[in-house]
């Protein structure tokens, strides 16, 4: 059975480097698990690496896709298992828990690709009228695996509700494994983790990251992703920049809290606490430790 190696957590907290090292100690490629990086143009507010920090360490499924394209978690599922079919052993670096799952275990997807078409219908929608919408259609939701501030996947719930006529958790989810895995899942104290999410914000926004999604916006692109979506209503006069800034940083935040949540209650993972003064400290335990699981 190929090995997968699996490195996620909340943005800021060190993936990428960690990653990199990891690669080059192990020798592997690493599958970007991102699916706002796997698109051409959204590069600051994905916090891809640059060709300098990748180290020469091959990368799949970053710029892989334009900007209109679609791209869903079938399609990740598709790319990331014909990159790993082919290695011993491979890295995923990134990605939601619906992602990583898709990958590591039998997951049969039956609904069409997205239509963006049909976002449009519940435009005027906000988060909890979409949420409350989906929950009067599907009562057997489970509450505590879809957020309704996670908008994109409450649409998709939705679209494959009114195609398939079931629910999103009834896709064909088996335990059988495909790979055997290793989850990595890096985390540090919440105050500190906050402060890191804050300035990699700033950051951003010094960087550009306004003209960056200002330039989609007027070629009629408006990803919904975090450090994308805060934007469209400055763009359109409602709310000043500030606002957008601190918006970005309260999402950013909440998707940090979510994803610690789920891959704790979802998925064998295996906690480490990075200390960002001694990172290098952090990836001799980690390489120890995946040493310990490819010697079984």
């Amino acid at each position: 059975m190929k090995k997968v190696i699996v490195v996620v957590g909340p943005t800021a907290v060190g993936k990428t480097k960690i990653s990199i090292e990891l690669a080059k100690h192990f020798n592997c490629e690493i599958i970007s698990g991102d699916s706002v990086a796997v698109y051409k143009r959204l590069d600051i507010g994905s916090a891809k690496p640059t060709v300098s920090e990748m180290q020469g360490v091959t990368h799949h499924l970053i710029d892989a896709r334009n900007p209109l394209d679609q791209y869903s978690v079938c399609d990740f599922q598709k790319d990331a298992r014909s990159i790993i079919d082919k290695n011993e052993l491979s890295l995923i670096c990134g990605g939601t828990g619906l992602y990583i799952q898709s990958v590591l275990f039998n997951y049969e997807f039956n609904a069409k690709n997205r239509d963006f078409d049909f976002e449009k219908k519940y435009a005027n929608y906000s988060n909890n009228e979409l949420y409350e919408l989906l929950i009067s259609k599907d009562p057997n939701i489970d509450k505590n695996k879809l957020h309704p501030n996670n908008r994109k996947r409450v649409l998709r719930a939705l679209e494959v509700l009114e195609e398939l006529d079931i629910s999103i958790h009834s896709f064909n989810k088996k335990n059988e494994k495909m790979y055997d895995y290793y989850i990595c899942y890096l985390s540090m104290p919440r105050e500190k983790l906050y402060e890191r999410i804050n300035e990699r914000v700033d950051i951003m926004i010094k960087d550009g990251l306004e003209k960056e999604v200002k330039a989609l916006y007027d070629d009629g692109i408006y990803p919904h992703a975090i450090g994308y979506q805060e934007f469209i209503p400055y763009f359109e006069g409602l709310i000043e920049l500030d606002s957008v800034i601190e918006e970005i940083k309260k999402n950013t935040r909440h998707l940090a809290k979510r994803q610690e949540t789920w891959f704790r209650n979802q998925m064998d993972s295996h906690f480490y606490n990075v200390d960002i003064n001694n990172i290098t400290n952090t990836i001799s335990i980690i390489k120890n430790d995946i040493e310990g699981w490819l010697s079984k």
